[in-house]
């Protein structure tokens, strides 16, 4: 019996799987290694040398570095909570809402809230910065037209007050991608399953927590996830709103913006490119950190809810 003619091999996935992985491999993998080959190094005298992990020893043993870090640390894990706590939930409570078939207008809704992710960090900023001001902005305004006016504050201006507007500034901008990607996990349920379940009585909120929310809670996974990537790379709407400085008085100073300042330099200070890099690997540990445990710690269990 002859045998089988040899399968040959497969040159036309390598063809077409070339431009997107020397893509990605010039804008993602280079630059993720040389950052982490600068961290590595010093310039002494215009000269660069090699100095090992002195860098880090210097971002977490020097008091000055450490401190402006664990600064940095502290308001990007608050800017992530806020997110984690309102945003997303917010998200599904909107999603479970707009998926209710006797809701009109639904698709007018979706666009509405979804609009304000397509906009640019740089408009976003300013344009809050400005509706917020205490001199020409309208929120002064607005809040004595209906009576309360005492609950205005120059929000931007105070520390304690600064960083947490600015992430509820972010929430408002991004609410609408858990929303969708939650819409459509729940547009995906079988009708099956809700039928079975009204013909055990189990309707209306009941119906979304007994049945529903178990079913999604594996997109509800991805989704934090990826609010946890998107909150530990910010940068752009804390830069826009607060300036390289993120004022007042560093409050609103996250990871991104102390990397910026560290790099390329601000005023009068001069950037380091090593130190920044040094900053910039600590970033990715982090996030590398937090991907893993979702993906072999949580992941995991929330596997048992798929299809």
């Amino acid at each position: 019996m002859a045998s089988p003619a040899k399968q040959k091999p497969r040159v036309h996935i390598a063809v077409f799987l070339a431009p997107a992985v020397l893509v990605y491999t010039a804008v993602m993998i280079y630059p993720l290694f040389n950052t982490l080959r600068l961290s590595l190094f010093s310039e002494v005298d215009q000269e660069r040398i090699w100095v090992g992990l002195q860098n880090f020893r210097t971002l977490f043993g020097d008091a000055i570095w450490s401190d402006q870090f664990w600064n940095a640390l502290a308001n990007n894990t608050w800017f992530f909570m806020i997110h984690m706590l309102v945003q997303n939930p917010i998200g599904v409570a909107l999603a479970a809402i707009l998926s209710s078939p006797r809701l009109r207008f639904s698709a007018f809704y979706r666009s509405a809230i979804f609009i304000p992710t397509i906009l640019s960090f740089v408009i976003v900023g300013f344009a809050w910065k400005l509706i917020l001001s205490p001199i020409w902005g309208i929120a002064p305004g607005m809040l004595d037209a209906i009576g309360l006016k005492f609950l205005y504050t120059p929000w931007l201006g105070k520390e304690e007050y600064a960083l947490t507007t600015l992430s509820l500034v972010s929430v408002w901008q991004y609410v609408g991608i858990p929303m969708m990607l939650i819409y459509a996990a729940l547009l995906s349920i079988p009708d099956e399953i809700l039928e079975a379940g009204e013909c055990d009585g189990i309707t209306g909120m009941s119906a979304f927590f007994k049945i529903k929310l178990p079913l999604i809670l594996p997109s509800i996974g991805i989704i934090s996830i990826l609010t946890f990537v998107a909150n530990f790379n910010a940068f752009d709407l804390i830069y826009a709103a607060q300036g390289a400085l993120a004022g007042p008085d560093f409050s609103t100073d996250i990871l991104g913006t102390f990397m910026y300042r560290t790099f390329f330099g601000f005023q009068l200070q001069l950037g380091d490119p090593h130190m920044g890099s040094a900053i910039a690997s600590a970033m990715f540990g982090i996030i590398l950190v937090g991907v893993c445990i979702y993906l072999f710690g949580i992941q995991r269990r929330l596997r048992s809810y798929q299809f």
